[in-house]
């Protein structure tokens, strides 16, 4: 009963917590103040340390404690963390993604006392001293969520790679029934490749079968692949119109001077060296993936597990993910 409160009220709580700074600092300090040596002993690694890099979107062990482990006062400043790392969306998504746990546990009939799918089961680590002026960065990972941040001179200076999964993708339990929480993600991709011509069908579809994963995988460095599909400036006005608007769906996940900073520069790259890809079917149901690829930018979605109804999606920047390309400038510097 306890843990579906908690959750549940999640959102109440991080929604009077708002926050317009980039300079998360503050934030994880409240919070870090909240915890026992025990705790904080869990939570904190160097910057430098590999665990950073330990990306996972399954149910494994993973380091850092989790909501089990907190009072109802860390509990609320861990939320005001997240809350101020996430734009609005990119965090009801994230909490939707926490409670369909509640919905497998139903589904895969789970245990009472099994802990295998457990909404509260999200860890926290911090890397390096929380500061406005050093680098430091953070991470919140759990089952189909996981969220990394760096900041330096009091900005988040990355984001990605950041993985969010919907399991189901549509809700058809009583639990939940009719929720969607990757909803535009799968509408407006189906509504581009809906819209492309016969012949631009043909350049886009690069496969009739969907690859069995997101193909980048947790890798800490992201694959070199090829720019299959169309181009951006092979589309019509019209379809230019839908490709932006899904790519912004992803893009405004990220708190909003990011997200503004992270658009420009994939625009500064070149918007007409997108590339938009598909893969698998073409209508719901049937498995399909589809990728849209710049010379800076990386986004895979796929709708492969469960009958096509279980959805994984991930963000990379091809030049910073964990902020590698920054904080390589800075040690540099600093060691200079």
């Amino acid at each position: 009963m306890m843990a579906k409160h908690i959750v549940s009220t999640v959102w109440l709580l991080v929604c009077v917590l708002h926050v317009f700074s980039q300079d998360l600092s503050h934030k994880a300090n409240d919070f870090l103040q909240t915890l026992s040596p025990a705790l904080k002993s869990q939570i904190l690694f160097s910057m430098l340390d590999a665990e950073r890099f330990n990306m996972n979107f399954i149910p494994i062990e993973r380091k850092g404690p989790t909501f089990h482990d907190f009072n109802e006062v860390q509990k609320t400043a861990a939320l005001a963390l997240l809350r101020a790392s996430l734009s609005q969306q990119g965090l009801q998504k994230t909490i939707d993604i926490m409670e369909l746990e509640k919905v497998l546990i139903i589904i895969e009939k789970q245990a009472p006392e099994s802990n295998y799918r457990d909404p509260l089961n999200y860890h926290f680590c911090i890397f390096g001293n929380p500061s406005a002026t050093e680098p430091w960065g953070w991470r919140f990972e759990g089952h189909h969520i996981s969220l990394n941040f760096a900041s330096a001179n009091g900005k988040i200076v990355s984001s990605t790679p950041s993985f969010l999964g919907s399991n189901p993708a549509i809700v058809k339990t009583e639990e939940q029934r009719g929720k969607q929480a990757l909803k535009l993600e799968t509408e407006l991709g189906f509504a581009l490749v809906h819209a492309l011509s016969p012949d631009q069908l043909h350049v886009a579809r690069f496969s009739d079968h969907a690859p069995e994963e997101i193909i980048t995988g947790n890798k800490r460095k992201v694959q070199e692949l090829e720019p299959l599909g169309i181009s951006y400036a092979a589309l019509t006005a019209q379809q230019k119109d839908i490709f932006m608007q899904l790519l912004d769906v992803y893009v405004q996940n990220y708190k909003f001077e990011f997200a503004d900073t992270f658009m420009k520069k994939i625009k500064d790259a070149g918007v007409n060296n997108l590339h938009f890809g598909w893969a698998g079917g073409l209508t719901p149901g049937i498995p399909q993936y589809y990728r849209i690829q710049g010379p800076t930018l990386l986004i895979e979605y796929d709708n492969i597990q469960g009958n096509a109804n279980h959805v994984h999606t991930v963000v990379r920047d091809l030049t910073n993910d964990f902020a590698e390309d920054i904080l390589r400038e800075h040690y540099l510097k600093e060691h200079r």
